[in-house]
């Protein structure tokens, strides 16, 4: 678990990846004949087919292209007040319930954590000891939000800049049969892409695959789509996150995934719906190595998939999920059971493609 742990604790709102971009890179050593950053920057990592018979045909292999984003919902800073109080611009979907009272790190250099500011969010206002009955029934929103750097203020705005990335902090811990942190949504999928890959080197395959560290992705599906006009896949993959609403509170019909049954095969989400061929193609690989998965639809939320399946003349396109208790929180919460299956599926379908 040390490469997730690695993941999740490395910042990277849409448009400021290149920490998890370097880290990736760090990890695949080997693993490609052909890396590159795109000018979104995507990172593209091409490994070859390794036909497992010798044969005379001139056949193209299938091209696969997976696509695993690996930004993360944040926020940038867009105000520095006379007090040295930071103002942020959400980046990505928050649900503001869970941003009272946080820990952050303010981030004025994208490429150098050492140069990191660790700061205090919380709402602007009163404290509950001195708030009216009314005031505490208000949800804050995030331009309510402030940021206390506790230093003064000609230290921050020597320091801080408008545009510099934000990103909560919370630890990486083992909870029972789970692993619990922020953003596992989706360093999950970049975790499930590099280790499939090295489950595939071990053996021969006849596809060409395509792995997509894709930008962007909680702004608009951005960096998928435009590397997916570039690569022309014959068949786009999405691995991500998806919810898992089986907790106390929630009606079993809006669950979408239960935890510790497997990978989720998303028949439909907001941005794309399977392609047909492509869901029974992975429930029978799933099915033949005895794999754990299960059938979900997203009503609303979408992943890569809807954008590599658009791209140019269309894509074939499917999304794998893993699913997650507690998405856009910094206790994201995975079963290993879950993340492994997500792996081996995915291992075992490039195998065979």
């Amino acid at each position: 678990m040390k490469l997730l742990e690695q993941l999740v604790l490395t910042p990277g709102v849409p448009g400021r990846e290149h920490r998890v971009r370097k880290l990736i890179q760090s990890q695949i050593k080997g693993l490609f004949d052909e890396v590159r950053t795109d000018a979104l920057g995507s990172l593209i990592c091409v490994r070859n087919a390794r036909p497992k018979t010798k044969s005379g045909s001139k056949k193209k292999p299938l091209r696969i292209m997976l696509a695993a984003h690996m930004d993360q919902i944040g926020f940038m800073v867009r105000h520095i007040d006379d007090k040295g109080f930071l103002r942020v611009n959400a980046v990505g979907g928050f649900d503001t319930r869970n941003l009272f009272a946080r820990l952050v790190s303010v981030c004025p250099d994208v490429n150098d954590p050492k140069k990191d500011l660790p700061g205090v969010m919380n709402p602007g206002g009163k404290p509950v000891h001195i708030a009216s009955a009314e005031d505490r029934k208000k949800v804050p929103e995030v331009e309510d939000l402030t940021i206390d750097l506790g230093l003064p203020v000609a230290h921050v705005k020597k320091k801080v800049k408008l545009g510099d990335m934000v990103v909560l902090r919370a630890p990486f811990e083992k909870i029972g049969n789970t692993v619990v942190s922020q953003c596992m949504d989706n360093r999950i999928a970049c975790w499930v892409v590099i280790e499939a890959i090295k489950k595939l080197a071990k053996s021969k395959h006849n596809c060409e695959v395509h792995c997509v560290f894709t930008v962007q992705e909680e702004v608009g599906l951005r960096g998928a789509g435009t590397a997916a006009y570039g690569i022309r896949p014959d068949i786009g993959i999405a691995i991500d996150t998806t919810l898992c609403c089986d907790t106390p509170g929630i009606p079993s019909e809006l669950r979408v995934t239960e935890q510790g049954k497997g990978a989720a095969l998303t028949i439909m989400d907001g941005a794309s719906i399977a392609d047909l061929e492509l869901l029974e193609t992975f429930e029978s690989v799933a099915k033949k190595t005895k794999t754990p998965h299960q059938r979900s639809i997203l009503p609303r939320g979408g992943t890569d998939a809807g954008a590599v399946q658009r791209a140019a003349a269309g894509t074939k396109a499917f999304t794998l999920s893993c699913p997650t208790r507690y998405i856009h929180t910094v206790t994201e919460m995975v079963h290993l059971a879950d993340l492994n299956a997500c792996r081996d599926l995915l291992a075992d379908y490039l195998a065979q493609a």
